[in-house]
Formats: C-alpha cells, structure tokens, sequence
C-alpha cells in the first residue's frame, strides 16, 4: 500500500473526526488525494481548518452520514479508526466501503481488541472499563439513531463475520505494537 500511495491513488476516511489521520497521510503522499467523511460538522470544520493551517491542498473533508458514502469516484484505500461500531448501520457502512473500493481495494479498520464473546473478555484487564465505554457511549450513539448498538467490545469473531458478509477477502488481523486496546484489520475487495 505505501508503493500505491506514493505513486498516487484515492483514499477516503469514514468517521474521520478531526481528520488529523488524513492530514499527516496527505503531505507524506502529495500524488494521493484523501477524503474525510464525518457526521459532526464542528469536527470537520477543525479538519479543515488543520488542513488550511498546514498548507494541504490534497485532502478534503466533508459533512456526511458514512452509510451513503459515495461509490464514485472509486478509492483504492478506506480507512476507519475506531469508527464502525458507532455506527448506526454498521453492516450497511461496510458494504458501503466494499461499494466505494476499486477491485482489489484495501479497507483499514482499526477498532478494539477484544472477543466478542463476554466469557472470551473476562480475563482483560480492561474489560470493564470497554464494557462501560460501551454502555455509555458507543452503544447508545447507535441506540439513539434507531441503530443496532454493536458498541465498543463487538469484538474480533462479529467484526470477522461482518466483513465477510460486505464481501471483503483476506482479511487478517494485526496487533499494534504500541497500543493494546485495538487491532488493525486489513481487508480486500475481490
């Protein structure tokens, strides 16, 4: 992916908050061009800004509800961090990202290390401190939108499984070195 990058492709980023991933992507890869989608409009008008303050003129941000993200242009590269399992939709945004992806397309997701299975949690030490994350925010940013309130701890075996039901291929799963509350996911469009 950092040859593809280099040499100039499309990216975008779902819930991409402030856009700070983006804007330290866009001028490590000035041939690529970057797009953040979020729903909070404060956010992205701080990503824009950041954006402006830094000279960038090859990312964008804009205001949108990551279940009608749009398939056209394709990108070669999505990125989520940490964003999925709030989502209202969460199977109908992954199979939006699987529509925005070229054939052979790279999804990134980064989200919690965990199990989905609350038996598969109870030695983590950080358990209870997800679960009342979980309780007190993820799930009920869904929960309030009519969403299915995955939460915080979906865990590995749901998030594996929704992938493959949006049609990605190959998906592996990485630890991050220097974060023990979440894993990287890499997947691929056929």
């Amino acid at each position: 992916m950092p040859a593809r990058l280099t040499d100039g492709v499309r990216v975008a980023e779902v819930g991409c908050g402030t856009g700070h991933a983006l804007n330290l992507m866009a001028p490590a890869y000035p041939r690529s061009s970057f797009t953040g989608y979020d729903l909070a409009g404060d956010a992205i008008d701080r990503a824009r800004a950041e954006a402006a303050d830094w000279g960038l003129t090859n990312v964008s941000f804009e205001v949108l509800d990551v279940a009608r993200l749009p398939s056209d242009p394709l990108s070669t590269a999505v990125f989520a961090f940490d964003a999925i399992h709030d989502q209202a939709d969460p199977a109908g945004v992954l199979s939006r990202v699987r529509a925005a992806l070229e054939p052979g397309g790279w999804f990134v997701m980064m989200d919690i290390k965990a199990a989905s299975a609350l038996e598969d949690n109870v030695g983590n030490p950080m358990a209870p401190w997800l679960y009342g994350i979980s309780t007190l925010h993820c799930m009920t940013v869904s929960l309030a939108q009519g969403g299915a309130g995955l939460g915080t701890v979906w865990g590995e075996q749901l998030a594996r499984r929704m992938l493959d039901e949006a049609g990605f291929v190959d998906v592996a799963v990485h630890d991050v070195p220097d974060d023990p509350f979440d894993s990287v996911y890499v997947a691929r469009t056929p």
